[in-house]
């Protein structure tokens, strides 16, 4: 596997491209995006887990009823969320885009973010997508028009063999807050020129989501609005997966890797956050096990605190893993802190160790921190992936809709 540019137009036959319609008057950036595929993808989706969803989520819901796609249309700076209108304005957002390039409607999946509860100005769209162009290098310009507090762009993408054909996969996503295990306000789009089947494309999206985006947590706050789809047009011309064999967990190993590397930008990316808080837990009885206690440090306000303030508080993660649920046992854990800056193990067996607190701070002071904790149950393990919460993260949510 190799590590390529390009995000989402990374695979072949694929363009995006971004234009402003002025969907929210404080923004002055493109705020409607589109990803299309030169011919027909099987596609997959996942949505989040909170009860209550946006209406584009029902509509994508309704039109990958038959497991394929051409494209996605997407905006920011509105949720149409909980608003006026809501599955009207999704379904003409749907009809504009699809009037724009050239494609059946029920053919796009429609996506949106921003703020919840406020009528989405679907007129300003109507009126202003048929500006936008579509290229083969329009991935970044896609990806600045989905972004709402995210500071940066989030993308990745690989090039690997099946069947002696090259393939790729390459995604981008937007997501800072509103983040939580189940998914949160997040958007993540993936296309690939693999070809393989609707089925095996859901079973292995379906399969990796619980082990990259439902492991980061920013806020502890699942979305109305998250959402992850893939597109597979198939012109890598590889034999085409239908089978969970050698050449399918090949494609899975792949999309883990695009995947992983979308879910630590979005968590590095935090609103206010100064770093990226991985916490991988070890020799634990279970992977469920290793998982829970891993999303509950990550997710523990007291450790992000500590973290912000580059506190070896290892209190703290012993007692979020003891509200976790899950089975361990406190007398046999070890905890240790790592980053560039080197390691200190400051618990083992459950009790304090002398350790070097200026070391300790040098540690925690760079932009990713990994806490270890190794439970000495069993064999299985689980990383999640966190950021640190500072002044800023109110700053941010004190007056987000107004």
């Amino acid at each position: 596997m190799k590590i390529i540019s390009g995000g989402v137009c990374a695979a072949l036959g694929f363009q995006a491209g971004s234009i402003r319609c002025g969907i929210k008057d404080s923004r002055t950036n493109d705020d409607a995006a589109i990803i299309l595929s030169d011919c027909e993808c099987t596609a997959a989706a996942t949505y989040t887990l909170n009860r209550v969803k946006a209406a584009p989520l029902y509509v994508t819901m309704e039109h990958l009823e038959n497991g394929v796609a051409r494209g996605i249309v997407a905006n920011a700076g509105n949720a149409n969320a909980c608003a006026p209108d809501g599955m009207e304005n999704a379904r003409r957002m749907a009809k504009a885009a699809a009037s724009v390039v050239g494609v059946d409607e029920k053919d796009l999946v429609v996506a949106s973010t921003g703020v919840i509860g406020q009528r989405l100005n679907i007129e300003c769209i109507e009126a202003n997508l048929g500006g936008i162009t579509l290229s083969g290098d329009g991935s970044e310009q896609a990806n600045l028009a989905i972004m709402t507090t995210d500071t940066k762009t989030k993308t990745a993408a690989v090039e690997f063999t099946i069947g002696g054909k090259t393939c790729r996969i390459g995604g981008i996503c937007k997501g800072s807050g509103m983040i939580h295990p189940n998914m949160g306000t997040m958007l993540s789009f993936v296309t690939t020129d693999c070809a393989i089947t609707h089925e095996m494309l859901l079973d292995a999206l379906q399969e990796n989501v619980k082990k990259t985006y439902n492991r980061v947590t920013v806020d502890g706050d699942t979305s109305t609005n998250d959402m992850c789809v893939v597109l597979a047009n198939g012109k890598a011309g590889n034999p085409l997966i239908e089978w969970q064999d050698e050449d399918y967990q090949v494609f899975c190993k792949a999309l883990s890797e695009v995947n992983t590397r979308l879910a630590r930008q979005i968590a590095a990316d935090g609103e206010g956050a100064t770093k990226l808080v991985t916490c991988t837990v070890k020799q634990s009885r279970t992977e469920e096990a290793a998982e829970r206690l891993a999303k509950a440090i990550v997710g523990s306000n007291l450790v992000k605190a500590a973290m912000f303030g580059a506190d070896a508080n290892w209190g703290r993660v012993l007692c979020a893993m003891g509200y976790s649920k899950a089975p361990f046992r406190p007398e046999y854990v070890t905890v240790a802190f790592e980053s560039a800056a080197g390691s200190v193990t400051v618990c083992e067996k459950g009790a304090a160790l002398d350790f070097d607190e200026e070391l300790a701070k040098k540690v925690l002071s760079e932009n990713e921190v990994v806490i270890l904790v190794d439970v000495n149950e069993g064999s299985e393990s689980a990383t999640a992936w966190g950021c640190d919460l500072t002044y800023d993260y109110v700053k941010i949510n004190g007056d987000y809709r107004t």
